[in-house]
């Protein structure tokens, strides 16, 4: 392995008229002192591929030689790490996931293209330690989103997320001992829980504006907003959501045929969803998100209803010569074509302005939805197989807000309860308390003697009772 690869000897004068650098060509490089030595070899790495290697700034040829032996007899994943920047090994890790949803993948590649290669891409993975991680997480954390405020604790979390699912595949494949990663601590963060819009909160948020992450309507506040959009051409869209949980994405890629009216059902096989602005349509967020959801009457009637309006739609358009598409989808935009996501949430966010209701995210009708079923009578089971949950832990902990009217009914039920203890205990002290009473004492010694001796009398005066002859 000695002697592969070249050694030479070069400098960084310049060129008087063009400003280029000799290098090798300087006639001053056989004094003595003048210029470093180099090394230039190359080898494969730890996946077959030519790995090449540029080294300089050695004193004498005999310390180049060195470092050159002493790379050659590294193994194939030692000159992996040494060579490979973060840049590069992150681009190969997205290229490997191959079994991921285009939902997932398209956020790894936002985290990746977006936060960790332009602060921390340039490091090599060899060089990669947690004080480089977490000077490249607070440089992140400097940052804006969208909306001009810094990156939320969630952001950070999720990349934390991203680049440790990276670490992890270069330690399966021998490039790091262990994934530095794991020692990076961070702002915690703790899932909003919904809130509901009682009379209190509404006050303040009329008067200061301030309102809930993550808040859900209650009944009356529901039925107001359904009143007021009665009209709407996506109608039977808020209903559904509503009062049926779907998630957005699955109301919009629901299609007629998925629908059997006649029985009442509606079957989730689809998820149409977005990443940036470019929509993504595939399977449901989990297994269990392929489901049936069973529809009452008054659902069918609604959906029913949307049909005969969507089909009045389409051949008054046909009528008047404009184009019209023949998607099959239920919610569609006016020429056919299917209904973009995150136009249904913009309209919601005008139409529950226009309302004057106290404001929700579309999302925050699902929330509702679990709540309101639950008020209902649904026991927990039945409203994780209603949404679609894998867990029913997410159900109860997530999903299910307690409205103020089935809080006071359990408030009753409590307190009756309590009660209805302290009454029994005290009757058992009561009766308790009887018991352990001691027989009346007689009020004077001369009643107590006359009680006697008139008892003495009274057997004294029945007669006997003749003895009878059993021998007759």
């Amino acid at each position: 392995m000695a002697g592969s690869g070249s050694i030479y000897k070069r400098c960084g004068c310049r060129h008087m008229a063009t400003r280029k650098r000799l290098e090798q060509h300087c006639p001053r490089l056989p004094e003595r002192g003048h210029g470093t030595w180099h090394f230039a070899c190359s080898a494969t790495d730890a996946f077959g591929r030519p790995a090449r290697a540029r080294r300089g700034g050695f004193r004498s040829k005999a310390a180049a030689c060195q470092a050159r032996d002493e790379w050659l007899t590294q193994t194939g994943e030692e000159r992996t790490a040494q060579g490979w920047t973060l840049e590069r090994w992150m681009r190969y890790w997205l290229s490997t996931r191959t079994k991921i949803k285009d939902t997932t993948k398209a956020q790894y590649t936002r985290d990746v293209e977006q936060f960790l290669i332009p602060h921390m891409g340039r490091i090599t993975l060899a060089e990669l330690n947690i004080r480089r991680i977490r000077s490249g997480f607070d440089d992140i954390a400097q940052t804006t989103n969208g909306r001009g405020q810094p990156q939320s604790p969630s952001c950070l979390q999720h990349l934390r997320t991203t680049l440790r699912a990276a670490l992890n595949l270069a330690v399966r494949e021998g490039l790091l001992d262990a994934n530095p990663i794991r020692h990076l601590e961070l702002p915690s963060y703790r899932k909003p829980h919904a809130q509901v819009w009682t009379p209190a909160r509404v006050a303040e948020w009329r008067a200061t504006g301030r309102r809930p992450s993550v808040a859900v309507w209650t009944a009356p506040h529901l039925a107001a907003f359904l009143d007021a959009v009665t009209t709407d051409r996506l109608f039977a869209l808020w209903w559904l959501i509503a009062l049926r949980g779907l998630r957005r994405g699955e109301a919009c890629g629901l299609r007629w045929t998925d629908l059997d009216l006649d029985h009442g059902v509606l079957f989730i096989f689809r998820s149409r969803t977005v990443v940036g602005y470019r929509i993504i349509e595939g399977e449901p967020k989990t297994a269990a998100s392929t489901r049936a959801v069973a529809l009452d009457q008054h659902t069918v009637a609604v959906l029913r209803e949307h049909l005969r309006r969507q089909r009045q739609q389409q051949a008054a358009r046909e009528a008047a010569g404009k184009t019209c598409y023949d998607s099959g989808y239920v919610f569609i935009r006016p020429d056919g074509r299917p209904l973009h996501p995150e136009y249904a949430t913009r309209h919601f966010t005008r139409l529950v302005k226009r309302a004057d209701l106290p404001p929700i995210r579309l999302h925050d009708l699902r929330h509702g939805a679990a709540s309101l079923a639950h008020e209902a009578g649904a026991d927990l089971k039945t409203v994780q197989d209603l949404l679609g949950h894998a867990s029913i832990v997410t159900t109860a902990d997530t999903y299910t807000s307690v409205l103020p009217y089935a809080q006071r009914k359990c408030a009753e039920a409590t307190a009756r309860l309590v009660l209805a203890a302290a009454r029994r205990t005290r009757e058992k002290i009561r009766k308790r308390g009887r018991s352990n009473r001691p027989n009346p004492r007689p009020k004077n010694k001369r009643t107590a003697r006359q009680a006697e001796v008139t008892a003495t009398r009274k057997a004294r005066s029945k007669p006997a009772r003749p003895a009878q002859d059993y021998r007759k």
